[in-house]
């Protein structure tokens, strides 16, 4: 295995910009520069891993080469060792230059976003609701094992105790790295309690998952284009359910864009977070075209994230959860379920590099 040359040409590239840094921040005037300080330190630490792992590659290929011109020595005890050496190295620089070309691959800018999480009823009737409920449980599981904060932003009951909809922010660290996968049409197959001939039924639930962007403040809406409704919350009953229209649904006309909170405790605080909901999903949508303009000559293995595309398969009879992006089979639906999503997400994850890594290549080669 070997780089090719416009690989190295990009490590040479950020290990030039990378020397410059280094200089420009031992700078006084740039020390004193608090924004450009603060801009280059940045940069600087994004560039460093690809520079120690540039750097260990250098390494590893100048000690291979003198031990490859010992293999001309005439000492038969020195050419075994010489031998010995490249084999010693060889797994180790294969390890080195496969690792660096996944630090070259281009990262996501929202991999670090927060997220809004909905989950609607599909085809199925009751049962597609029922299966709602189970998946948001099953994606407030995974964030409690992950260590993230999963907030019920909205949801609307059904008649047999399932979910119409449910709406989730979570937050916590490198959450849309991991959710934005969850994207698109989950199918469950499974038979209803209802089902009196044990008949197995299919229904769907669709999945969307909308980074909350940082800059929603450059997302500027006009009034006037916007419809804000109030309404009761929808609660279980009992002491604790709010009796006053405290709940705000924004709908953005052009677009039909609708966004909703209700379990915060004011109207004021339902108003803005439906807000950042509303703003998060018409950003995420311009992006979503924009991306489509750019990828319309090649479509990601791992697939887009469009809702109309059927992801995953859980067959609750058998216990088999299948992803069908990856042709993933695994026969724990119930640990699944109870949050342990990342055997799940972890293969998305790395067939997503390497099909970014093969489309760098093709563009660079």
């Amino acid at each position: 295995m070997s780089l090719s040359p416009r690989i190295v040409q990009r490590l040479e590239e950020i290990s030039d910009r990378h020397a410059e840094i280094e200089s420009l921040l031992g700078d006084p005037e740039v020390v004193s520069n608090h924004e450009s300080f603060s801009s280059l330190s940045r940069e600087y630490s994004e560039l460093q891993p690809v520079v120690t792992a540039y750097e260990r590659i250098r390494t590893i290929e100048d000690e291979i080469e003198e031990a490859e011109e010992l293999l001309q020595e005439e000492d038969e005890d020195l050419r075994t060792l010489a031998r010995e050496t490249i084999e010693e190295l060889r797994p180790s620089l294969n390890d080195a230059l496969e690792g660096i070309e996944l630090l070259l691959v281009p990262s996501d800018p929202d991999d670090k976003a927060n997220v809004f999480l909905e989950i609607r009823a599909g085809t199925g009737g009751e049962e597609a609701a029922l299966f709602v409920a189970d998946l948001a449980k099953m994606y407030e599981k995974y964030a409690t094992l992950k260590g993230w904060n999963a907030k019920l932003v909205s949801k609307r009951p059904a008649s047999q105790g399932g979910l119409k909809e449910a709406v989730f922010r979570i937050s916590g660290q490198d959450v849309f790295a991991k959710l934005k996968f969850e994207a698109g049409t989950h199918r469950v197959q499974r038979i209803p309690q209802t089902e009196s001939q044990g008949r197995i039924h299919t229904s769907a639930c669709t999945v969307a998952i909308l980074p909350e962007i940082e800059e929603l403040t450059e997302v500027e809406l006009n009034v006037a284009d916007l419809r804000i409704d109030t309404f009761r919350a929808s609660g279980a009953g009992g002491q604790h359910v709010n009796k006053t229209d405290s709940a705000v649904r924004i709908t953005h006309m052009p677009s039909g864009t609708v966004a909703e909170c209700q379990e915060e405790r004011s109207q004021h605080q339902n108003k803005d977070r439906a807000m950042a909901l509303l703003k998060s999903k018409i950003l995420s949508e311009q992006r979503r075209a924009q991306e489509k303009e750019r990828t319309e000559d090649r479509k990601l293995q791992v697939g887009s994230g469009d809702r109309s595309e059927r992801i995953r398969t859980y067959n609750f009879p058998q216990g088999r959860l299948t992803d069908h992006r990856v042709q993933l089979t695994l026969y724990k639906l119930d640990e699944v379920m109870e949050g342990a999503l990342d055997q799940v997400v972890e293969p998305l994850v790395k067939e997503r590099q390497a099909d970014l890594l093969r489309g760098m290549k093709d563009e660079v080669d």
